[in-house]
């Protein structure tokens, strides 16, 4: 079985966001701990096409807090750009919390995995019972593939947007750190407390 706690998980958020997840970790919008002030940063379309999207286990997709397997994703170039109607953003505010599937099983909630995007038709959903299975579930090597257009795979977009659903909020315990885009951006995390180590300056992880 792969080690789940080099299995990390991406959830990219404002960073006007951090002061909140290091006081109450990353919890849901309906969780009592859930952040008044919170500044989305994705598609609202999409986000209320999930919201009421079935999964196999007759609960809606919007339960559900999602993280990716990796970083530069589809999803942070439609934020970056500000592309369908998403206001843009540059790479300075947006910042990668960061767990580990390990820290989530810690952390004794319940998740569903799938090998793609969570709502695309083709994406298999998995559960607990299949975790010792991911690493041959998922397609590592597409989710950390830096571009997704191919002409001779049409569904690598799919399975790079592989996605970890958390049900439940995650405690501080279960955040690694932070994955930030430069010096700037560290400082600013450095200013509401977070130490050093917990902060990764990396570029390549942006647009």
């Amino acid at each position: 079985m792969a080690n789940l706690s080099k299995i990390y998980l991406y959830r990219m958020t404002h960073i006007e966001n951090v002061p909140h997840l290091l006081a109450h970790g990353i919890t849901h919008r309906d969780s009592a701990q859930a952040n008044p002030n919170y500044i989305p940063i994705g598609d609202a379309s999409l986000i209320t096409t999930r919201n009421s999207f079935l999964l196999e286990n007759g609960r809606q997709l919007g339960d559900y807090i999602p993280f990716y397997f990796g970083a530069r994703m589809p999803m942070l170039y439609v934020i970056q750009n500000g592309f369908n109607g998403v206001p843009s953003l540059n790479a300075e505010q947006i910042v990668y919390c960061v767990s580990s599937v390990a820290k989530v099983l810690e952390a004794a909630v319940d998740f569903v995995f799938t090998d793609g995007h969570a709502v695309d038709t083709f994406s298999t959903q998995y559960t607990k019972a299949d975790i010792g299975r991911l690493a041959e579930l998922l397609d590592f090597k597409a989710i950390k593939a830096r571009y997704w257009k191919d002409d001779t795979d049409l569904d690598l977009k799919r399975r790079k947007e592989a996605e970890f659903l958390v049900s439940g909020d995650l405690p501080v315990s279960a955040i690694l750190g932070f994955i930030v885009f430069n010096e700037n951006a560290k400082n600013r995390l450095l200013a509401v407390g977070l130490p050093d180590k917990q902060i990764h300056i990396n570029s390549n992880a942006y647009f």
